[in-house]
């Protein structure tokens, strides 16, 4: 029997402090907070997003960077097997749109309640609003030190997370130890965030919620990314399920003059469709100006920004819009431009990019390949991952490889 310590009680403090006492370990849970899983409280909008049910395979699909790291923790801790532990631990599950996963309660709190009830039934011990100061190697022992006291430990679970939400406990912790063990940290960047964009065209779009929609990301005419689903316009630029994905695939980005970004508007009709429903359309409002004849093809607010982008005067009459123009708008409609300037600040983002460099861990059990009884789970390594419940699959499956190889 081990005496460890996980610092962290997140998804992945949690799911390593439940294996490591499963396997008869004394555990002890430091967590800076008055309770556990206080991001967990705010994820999928308080409902928490928990996995995605799809395959291994599936899985490291959506895993944007180091899925090769995650590969053996994937199939040893698939979503599947993430869907039965919480299930089994008293917890319904549903599946919605995109195989996301759900409690069935929509409650949040559930399976923050659920990961502290397998750790309590295995004996762990809970230390709350005690903050780690310090962690340091003593001898063959891990000293820890908190604001209420010093502890040696067999080894250590880090598990603090990010920057990301600070107001929830990550505040960068894990990467301040890791430093102070001579470990690499990569540079640290938003990911799932909102785009700024230059607002000149599209500040009264504010509000703004766009379903079905395809947005597509490019650098020097290369796409980078294409995402179809749900977006929304807000007072800095653009947001919501595809915008987040697709700011992970922008976070490494230097010049932001290089990158060009455009939504289609009608993914579903092709520019010979999208045209034979214009000229209906157009037939059908004859008489009106342009910006009264589109009522029936986009949101009202958007009418005036697309004529603008296809130079088209809004009082023009629709029985005088040429061809020419006719097929400037067709082009506008399946690629509404917009202008990025930057992502939202790295507090914003709903998980951290970068960390600490997997090369320094053993993929299959999160020990520091140097520092023998050192653990990282979680967002404190350099993994992240698209929306859909796939971070906190990294999460659980990164926590269970640790928490099980203390033996």
């Amino acid at each position: 029997m081990k005496k460890a310590a996980v610092i962290g009680a997140g998804a992945s403090g949690l799911m390593a402090a439940y294996a490591a006492a499963k396997n008869g370990n004394q555990v002890t849970v430091f967590e800076k907070n008055e309770k556990a899983g206080k991001k967990i409280y705010i994820t999928g909008k308080g409902r928490c997003n928990v996995t995605n049910d799809t395959s291994a395979e599936g899985f490291l699909e959506n895993v944007v960077r180091n899925a090769k790291f995650l590969k053996g923790c994937a199939y040893a801790f698939p979503p599947e097997k993430t869907m039965r532990f919480l299930e089994e631990g008293g917890l319904p599950l549903k599946v919605e749109r995109g195989n996301r996963v759900f409690p069935a309660s929509d409650k949040a709190s559930d399976v923050t309640k659920c990961l502290e009830r397998y750790c309590r039934n295995e004996g762990v011990e809970f230390h709350f609003q005690e903050c780690v100061l310090r962690l340091e190697k003593q001898g063959e022992d891990f000293l820890l030190v908190t604001e209420k006291g010093e502890y040696l430990f067999d080894c250590v679970i880090v598990c603090t997370g990010g920057l990301s939400y600070p107001a929830t406990g990550s505040t960068g912790d894990g990467y301040t130890f890791a430093r102070r063990f001579g470990l690499k940290i990569k540079p640290l960047r938003p990911a799932l965030c909102g785009i700024v964009c230059d607002m000149k065209e599209i500040s009264r779009l504010q509000g703004l919620t766009l379903k079905n929609v395809q947005i597509t990301a490019c650098r020097q005419g290369k796409i980078l990314g294409s995402f179809f689903g749900e977006m929304l316009f807000t007072h800095f630029g653009v947001s919501g399920p595809i915008v987040l994905s697709l700011s992970s695939l922008l976070n490494e980005t230097q010049n932001w003059k290089e990158i060009s970004l455009s939504i289609d508007l009608k993914p579903a009709l092709d520019e010979t469709t999208l045209d034979k429903r214009l000229l209906r359309d157009f037939e059908k409002f004859k008489n009106k100006q342009m910006q009264n004849a589109l009522d029936e093809l986009l949101p009202k607010s958007l009418i005036l920004p697309v004529l603008q982008q296809a130079e088209i005067p809004p009082q023009l009459a629709v029985n005088s819009l040429s061809k020419e123009a006719r097929n400037r708008l067709i082009k506008v409609l399946k690629g509404f431009r917009l202008y990025p300037v930057s992502l939202r600040p790295v507090e914003e983002g709903i998980v951290t990019a970068g960390g600490v460099d997997v090369a320094q861990i053993h993929p299959k059990t999160m020990q520091c390949k140097e520092i023998p009884g050192l653990y990282f789970c979680g967002e404190v390594l350099d993994v992240d991952a698209f929306t859909g419940g796939f971070n906190l699959q990294i999460a659980f499956m990164t926590g269970y490889a640790a928490g099980s190889s203390i033996r």
